[in-house]
């Protein structure tokens, strides 16, 4: 019986009060349902407020275009980086299931703040006089950033930690449990589109027509069901046990390789090595290189294998790490450490190239609803609020995510003989390619509509221009399906290439490029206006109306530099070898 009861119980994770997990009881598609619910509810809260936040900065706060434009993607930048942080807490001392519900109660908090300030008159900037409008400040300012970065903070945590929490439910040594895992990842993306459908709709709506307290206010309601559905499925979940600090790890090997090549004179150049070695051909410690064809395709599950005991041949400089006599017994290494490190180095050239489609996509919070609001937003008698411009891409993968699942997949899973059908890399090079045409269409309609501006004399007007902000649509349909493609590739990549001590913090990397992303954005606005505002001229992105921008120049010079960045990702994923069974193309 004691056998039986051993064999039936999943190692390395516990059940909410930190019993052993049991198969057959914690886990499965009924533990990631609860997950994939919660989504709906917190993107609806982050969402609702993010969307909309420059015109709130606007009209409410006395900001200017451009200062409202930089705190936005200041603001949502924050909470993606923090991502990180939630990943890492996740990975080393905390389970997701706790960093979770730490995190919802931290955006509960910041929620209420916002909503009581923009409830009372008082907390708010006073009202316009008849030519000038008093920018916020002082104590309003303060409580408004605190309010903002407090709801920061929590959805950082909560996008460092849901995502793996759902994910860590799937059994992956069984072809059936990797399949429910990656279908997983789809809905996941389809229950954010679930979410953000309600939140640049309704409550956009509320905030446009009843003002922002409904808006803070739904969004508060929003996280704190979602709390509550989580615990409800706290019976059904497995959470995996902290390993420590992945962080430490990382450190410790990359610090003992440096002291090991600079001991032995060794000019190794690590990313010579990491681009053109790919192969996993295996290095028994202290031996030579081991040339098996069945060990090179030998599958690997992480729950279900001994550690590696052998030094793989790429990134050669980092094997020193793992001597028999370090320098310094602090600095000793195993080599299941030095292999971990190296897949997480493999991956950060793939992170790297996906931070400028997120440059892209922060232009549908900024500039993009600018331009919506100095168009004619009606269909019909029905006025539509810019900021409800996102519905667009949120029908289309609504449409898209269960379409890929239930029928692409398939499909290519029989064209091609393989488990995935459609790899991770294939996922994310189609959102690349998505995001080029999307800033050539940005560029085309900016053309457009500045024509309309033109030809009826409201360069300088602050008048609705004579043409639909449907043709806004257009650029908002292609970014959105690029973010479906690429965030649900980015989210199952690192989730399963990963180590699996480094999860949490690896899967946070999709978001920590979203958050890079928004900064790289603020920085090449700056760089752009700094250099085009020489000699007396007015820079590209500044001036008294939006219709004196130069956005089609800006939205060319993206739509190049994201060819250029599409071309340096086909670089290193033609050159990447999946570690992780199923992931074989």
């Amino acid at each position: 019986m004691e056998v039986e009861e051993e064999v039936s119980r999943w190692e390395g994770y516990a059940d909410w009060r930190n019993r052993a997990a049991v198969k057959g009881r914690h886990g499965g598609m009924i533990a990631a349902s609860f997950v994939l619910v919660v989504e709906v509810l917190e993107n609806l809260a982050y969402l609702a407020n993010a969307s909309n936040l420059v015109m709130y900065l606007r009209e409410y706060m006395h900001m200017s275009p451009s200062k409202s434009a930089n705190e936005v993607t200041n603001f949502m930048g924050t909470a993606f980086l923090l991502a990180l942080l939630g990943g890492f807490l996740s990975d080393a001392f905390f389970s997701t299931y706790q960093i979770f519900l730490i995190s919802a109660a931290i955006e509960f908090l910041g929620l209420i703040i916002l909503t009581i300030q923009a409830r009372t008159p008082s907390l708010m900037p006073s009202s316009c006089d008849s030519s000038t409008c008093q920018e916020v400040s002082g104590s309003k300012e303060a409580m408004l950033f605190i309010g903002l970065y407090i709801v920061a903070l929590g959805v950082g945590g909560i996008k460092g930690s849901l995502p793996s929490h759902g994910a860590e439910q799937f059994d992956e040594s069984t072809p059936k449990g990797r399949k429910q895992r990656s279908t997983f990842f789809n809905y996941f993306v389809f229950c954010l589109a679930c979410g953000a459908l309600v939140a640049v709709t309704f409550v956009v709506w509320l905030e446009d027509n009843k003002g922002w307290e409904w808006g803070f206010g739904v969004s508060t309601i929003a996280i704190f069901v979602s709390i509550l559905i989580f615990l409800s499925g706290s019976r059904f979940y497995r959470n995996k046990i902290p390993c420590g600090s992945p962080l430490t790890t990382i450190l410790k090997v990359l610090l003992a390789a440096s002291v090991k090549c600079c001991a032995t004179g060794s000019s190794s150049n690590a990313v010579v090595s990491l681009a053109a070695s790919p192969s996993n051909h295996s290095v028994p410690k202290g031996k030579k290189e081991v040339e098996s064809e069945e060990e090179l395709e030998k599958p690997r599950h992480q729950e279900a294998e001994p550690p590696q005991t052998q030094l793989t041949n790429s990134l050669r400089f980092l094997n020193g790490a793992a001597e028999e006599k370090p320098v310094h017994r602090l600095l000793q290494c195993t080599v299941q450490q030095v292999e971990d490190v190296k897949i997480v180095l493999k991956m950060l050239p793939i992170f790297a190239c996906t931070i400028m489609l997120n440059c892209c996509l922060a232009q549908l919070s900024t500039f993009s609803v600018q331009q919506a609001a100095s168009m004619n937003t009606k269909i019909g008698n029905l006025k539509v609020p810019p900021a409800s411009l996102p519905i667009f891409p949120v029908v289309f993968i609504m449409t898209l995510a269960p379409i890929y699942d239930h029928l692409i997949i398939p499909f290519a899973r029989k064209a091609t003989k393989t488990e995935m059908g459609v790899t991770h890399l294939q996922r994310i090079g189609v959102g690349l390619v998505l995001s080029i045409l999307a800033m050539g269409v940005a560029a085309l309609v900016e053309i457009k509509r500045k024509g309309v501006a033109k030809d009826n004399g409201l360069l300088d007007s602050k008048e609705t221009l004579p043409v639909t902000f449907l043709w806004i649509a257009l650029q908002y349909l292609f970014l959105g399906s690029a973010d479906l493609f690429t965030l649900a590739g980015l989210l199952e990549y690192f989730f399963t290439e990963a180590p699996s001590s480094m999860r949490s913090l690896a899967t946070s990397l999709s978001w920590a490029s979203l958050a890079m992303g928004y900064y790289l954005s603020s920085v090449i606005v700056s760089i752009v206006n700094s250099i085009t505002g020489s000699s007396a001229n007015t820079p590209w992105l500044r001036g008294k109306s939006i219709n004196r921008y130069k956005l089609d120049y800006f939205y060319w010079l993206m739509c190049v530099l994201s060819a250029a960045n599409f071309l340096h990702y086909l670089f290193w994923a033609m050159r990447y070898k999946y570690r992780s069974t199923g992931s074989r193309s």
